[in-house]
């Protein structure tokens, strides 16, 4: 089955499973793009109709006819603009906003009855599952919750796979580049030093986007290790924000300073680092992970 079949079937199952085939969303007299125009006009006083329009990425009249309904309903009115007369205002009346409260509260009661039943594991699957496919059909949108917190059980698990997968498709990097993650991972589990070594994940809009590491290199210096940001999460600063926690937290354990190895393939990654502070101090060439590459050593006073 080819992406687009199951593209297809997915939406076709998500369709019934929220019920937008029936007459009416949510057993309310409401379709689904009235209920979504009660939304967006929930969401603030009063709106352009213009911005609307944009907002909503919908045919100019088909919005006009959607707005009319409502406005026959008594749930929405209309009026010039006092700054553009050219302009039309959009707002609920009272009416309009008793409609969207009783949408709302029948489908958080829907989406709650359909989530019940789940597992915590799984609820955060599902959580992840619905981040990451806004975000790849939607690379462009810069908008989104970003969140650094600590290691969690699995997450040690993901960051050796992520690196190993990402690593291989967008260098070509083989699988010995996974193992050496697996050992720094491992190392960093079996020798850890509270108060002194951290790890943190990044997650955009709930699923897991990222990771860095902070672990001893000697009593004066920390060293950021196996700092990723997944493709589809980039655009949103998390490498930095990922890199300013590392750099925060050996500077409040007492570091003199920090360092790190890259390889000068990864520009991205060395511009956070530069950005920060970082000065390279070292550059060797070597044969690893199935290519010929420069090492280079990079260090920040704390």
């Amino acid at each position: 089955m080819t992406v687009v079949d199951r593209f297809r079937r997915f939406s076709r199952t998500w369709t019934e499973i929220i019920g937008l085939l029936g007459s009416g969303l949510l057993q309310t007299d409401h379709s689904l793009t009235e209920a979504r125009v009660l939304f967006e006009l929930a969401q603030q006083e009063r709106w352009e109709r213009s911005d609307l329009r944009s907002r909503l990425d919908i045919d100019a009249s088909f919005l006009t006819r959607v707005l009319g309904r409502l406005e026959d309903k008594g749930l929405v009115t209309s009026s010039q603009s006092p700054d553009d007369g050219r302009a039309l205002i959009v707002e609920l009346t009272a009416a309009g906003r008793g409609a969207f409260a009783e949408l709302d509260r029948r489908s958080v009661e829907q989406v709650t009855d359909l989530v019940s039943p789940l597992t915590e594991e799984q609820k955060t699957s599902l959580v992840e599952s619905m981040g990451v496919i806004t975000h790849l059909l939607r690379p462009d949108d810069s908008s989104g919750e970003v969140v650094i917190r600590g290691i969690r059980p699995g997450d040690l698990g993901w960051v050796v796979s992520r690196h190993g997968a990402i690593y291989a498709q967008e260098y070509g990097w083989d699988i010995s580049f996974e193992g050496l993650v697996a050992k720094i991972v491992a190392d960093y589990q079996a020798n850890f030093r509270p108060g002194r070594e951290n790890a943190w994940i990044a997650e955009l809009d709930g699923a897991r986007a990222g990771c860095v590491f902070c672990v001893e290199r000697d009593l004066a210096t920390a060293q950021l290790r196996i700092l990723i940001v997944e493709p589809w999460a980039r655009g949103h600063g998390i490498g930095r924000r990922l890199v300013d926690e590392c750099v925060s937290f050996a500077r409040s354990a007492g570091y003199e300073k920090m360092m790190l190895w890259t390889n000068d393939v990864l520009v991205s990654a060395r511009r956070i680092y530069e950005a920060v502070g970082f000065r390279l101090v070292e550059e060797e060439q070597h044969h690893s992970f199935g290519h010929d590459l420069v090492g280079q050593n990079w260090e920040l006073d704390l």
